[in-house]
């Protein structure tokens, strides 16, 4: 079990209408692109960035390291919160290092399944 985790919610109850929104985001990033995973991390400002895989000879990033990495692009001082959205049980370690790196060890991670249902939430830390 990961360390940070909390209570697990399922559908659309109790969930923040502002996290639904970056859950939603991810899942059609997801979807329109054909990737494996969509992401979307929302920065200090409420301003959301949205990205799928990337997979290059060249280059490989995670969903949600290529969500976190336009914010810092595009000037984001901090985060929020992350989505992702994938067939995996829990968020990567790698992913959960790239949030921690701009919004610290307490800004939420949000992993839902392909159908958009929240599995689970820990923290970046």
């Amino acid at each position: 079990m990961l360390s940070g985790m909390t209570d697990s919610i399922s559908g659309g109850n109790g969930i923040d209408p502002e996290d639904r929104k970056i859950i939603t985001l991810a899942r059609s990033a997801r979807a329109r692109n054909g990737v494996a995973e969509g992401a979307a991390v929302r920065d200090e400002t409420g301003r959301t960035y949205v990205a799928g895989t990337v997979t290059l000879d060249s280059l490989s990033l995670s969903a949600l390291q290529t969500a976190v990495a336009m914010a810092v692009a595009s000037g984001a001082q901090s985060l929020e919160a992350a989505a992702v959205v994938t067939e995996a049980a829990e968020p990567a370690a790698l992913d959960r290092a790239a949030v921690r790196d701009l919004g610290g060890p307490a800004t939420p991670v949000l992993l839902a399944g392909p159908d958009g249902e929240l599995k689970i939430t820990v923290t970046a830390g």
